[in-house]
């Protein structure tokens, strides 16, 4: 399962964020009083052919893919050299597989803010400075370790090269997860659980007289900084908040009356599945159907190991149709051998997004 670790600055709205997310209502109050143990919760990947899958199969259980978001306390500016809650908060950081970066784009008197006046660029590049800041940290007591030693192994010595080339890109404050390194070198570095090269997606937490990133201070600057490489959502999150205690229809009536035509909910929990290159494939039948989470580009024998180990070990066949073959044939698995669409795949076969599958196997 996906861990998201929720991180930014004290005060940016990132517990509100997570109780949207969770719909956990009032139930979690924000950090105060030095608390460092996070807040969790996991929550279903909307999705509307799961949901389609288990409407027409009725199944006894429906198991939705799913993601645990943490909400970490807030990263204060000098985090990495102890200021704040400092180390206890970064070490929860290095147990996330991706981060949801949260920067306020609200203006609130009665909630100050840290650096005294809302900057969304400004935010953004504090926190991500005490992500490089600590990760220099790391290697500089790895590099020590190294030097100390009388002669190295040749594992050794490739390890002080890579490290020696991150912490360059890191003194030019150029993240880990930009510099490019191949998937040998990040498995090289993978037991150091560097923060700057975790998958990142940004959310701007707006009020509802905003409507993007034009509408803050430093908002346009932070969507040009980011570009292409790293998502970046608006939500409102007081405002989605306040929508939970509404039914379905009044929380509608609400946000058309605002103009707000999609919150940021539903598009924060998928963004969240897919930083990780994460695809989902279904297996059907009356006693369960359930979303499956894959690698994208993994294989039918992946597939059938996520299912049960003795299904790789045993493999034979996988009977596949895609989701969009089996929904226009009435999810009828007769009705798509019949129109020539269902598949049977060998173990290389490369599974895809939304694929309906069926484990032939021998044990």
């Amino acid at each position: 399962m996906l861990h998201c670790g929720i991180i930014g600055l004290p005060l940016s709205g990132k517990t509100t964020i997570f109780n949207v997310i969770t719909r956990a209502g009032a139930e979690v109050k924000p950090y105060a009083g030095g608390k460092t143990d996070p807040n969790r919760a996991v929550v279903p990947v909307p999705d509307r052919r799961f949901d389609a899958l288990a409407e027409h199969h009725n199944p006894k259980k429906r198991t939705p893919a799913q993601v645990e978001f943490v909400d970490l306390a807030g990263l204060s500016r000098d985090a990495s050299k102890g200021a704040g809650l400092g180390n206890s908060f970064l070490s929860f950081v290095a147990e996330a597989d991706a981060l949801l970066h949260v920067v306020r784009g609200f203006s609130n008197p009665s909630v100050e803010h840290p650096e005294g006046s809302v900057d969304a660029l400004r935010d953004y590049k504090i926190i991500n400075l005490e992500l490089v800041y600590r990760d220099l940290g790391v290697i500089e007591n790895r590099l020590s370790r190294l030097g100390a030693k009388k002669k190295l192994t040749p594992e050794e010595q490739v390890e002080r090269e890579l490290l020696e080339r991150c912490q360059e890109s890191l003194l030019s404050e150029v993240p880990i997860g930009k510099m490019g390194l191949s998937a040998d070198e990040l498995r090289l570095l993978r037991g150091f659980a560097f923060l700057s090269a975790k998958p990142q997606m940004v959310v701007l937490n707006l009020d509802e007289t905003q409507r993007g990133p034009q509408d803050v201070k430093g908002g346009a600057e932070l969507a040009e900084e980011l570009g292409s490489e790293v998502p970046l959502v608006c939500a409102y999150g007081q405002l989605e908040m306040d929508l939970l205690d509404l039914s379905p229809e009044e929380a509608q009536e609400f946000t058309r009356d605002l103009n707000i035509s999609e919150p940021g909910r539903e598009r924060i929990i998928s963004g969240a599945y897919s930083l990780l290159g994460l695809i989902s494939f279904f297996t059907c039948g009356p006693d369960e159907v359930r979303a499956w989470t894959l690698k994208d580009g993994a294989s039918a024998v992946d597939a059938a190991g996520a299912i049960h180990s003795d299904l790789a070990r045993g493999f034979i066949k996988a009977q596949v149709v895609s989701y969009e073959d089996y929904a226009s044939h009435g999810f009828s698995i007769t009705a798509c051998r019949e129109a020539g669409c269902l598949r049977l795949e060998g173990k290389d076969y490369r599974v895809k997004d939304g694929d309906v599958i069926e484990i032939r196997f021998n044990v």
